[in-house]
């Protein structure tokens, strides 16, 4: 596979949106709900480009209220992918259940290893603590993290990988200590893009590449071609290559041939 197409790991769509117009816009994308209710609406799908996870967003208080254990674990048959899920400091959930939370579904993934993308808002404090307490496990994907430089060196001693967006590229932060083998890319439609080129749609992430390619002095493809790489590490630490769909698990295979 000479050219891989654009690969966008956190990005909200809504459900109603059909298999053919997500091929259409030439990108893997991984797609974040915001509950176990909005993933049951889309775990039959047999999308061939797209990846669906399942969520329990830590800003809606519903949400938090209704997580059932059981359930969530029934819903880690179905998919490679834990999205939206973590932290948020503004939520009116408090904290403590937040973290509840967030435990059972990350302990959930030791014996069944996910992809999981990681919400950390006005609480990536609390996040290095859990992550810290979980010891180093495979698959965390800090989203649009916005931590300390010490809150950053340390989540990449255990191990995790970042996915950056256009939004978090506009201003200097902690993201700068981020070495280009732990740098996944989001557009984190419609919220993370707001401010790209057109246009404005999961899987577009160029105006991402280009500003990477800037800062570590390489081509916009080379970028791409690295997250690739980057992203069929993190499957192969998780184990999840046979939940993804067949066209994805070609290109991962392809990405893993250029190491």
């Amino acid at each position: 596979m000479n050219t891989m197409p654009p690969l966008d790991t956190h990005a909200h769509v809504d459900p109603g949106v059909s298999s053919r117009e997500l091929e259409d816009l030439g990108a893997v994308v991984l797609i974040a709900t915001r509950s176990l209710a909005d993933f049951k609406l889309v775990q039959e799908r047999q999308d061939l480009v797209s990846v669906w996870g399942v969520g329990c967003h830590p800003s809606l208080v519903g949400v938090q209220k209704a997580f059932i254990e059981e359930d969530f674990r029934e819903a880690l048959k179905k998919t490679p992918f834990i999205a939206e899920v973590g932290l948020d400091g503004s939520s009116r959930v408090p904290v403590g259940s937040q973290i509840g939370v967030l435990k059972t579904i990350l302990s959930a993934t030791h014996k069944q290893p996910r992809i999981v993308s990681l919400h950390s808002y006005k609480a990536t404090a609390e996040l290095v603590n859990v992550l810290r307490q979980e010891g180093g496990q495979p698959g965390r994907i800090l989203h649009w993290w916005l931590g300390t430089d010490d809150e950053t060196a340390e989540m990449l001693q255990l191990g995790c990988y970042f996915s950056i967006n256009y939004s978090m590229l506009r201003a200097p932060g902690a993201w700068t200590q981020v070495p280009l083998d732990r740098i996944l890319l989001e557009t984190d439609h419609p919220s993370g893009d707001r401010f790209s080129s057109q246009p404005r749609q999961p899987g577009s992430v160029s105006d991402v590449e280009k500003l990477l390619a800037k800062r570590f002095q390489l081509t916009p493809h080379q970028i791409r071609v690295q997250c690739w790489k980057n992203f069929a590490a993190v499957v192969e630490s998780t184990r999840t290559d046979t939940l993804m769909p067949r066209p994805v698990q070609r290109m991962i295979a392809a990405a893993r041939a250029r190491i």
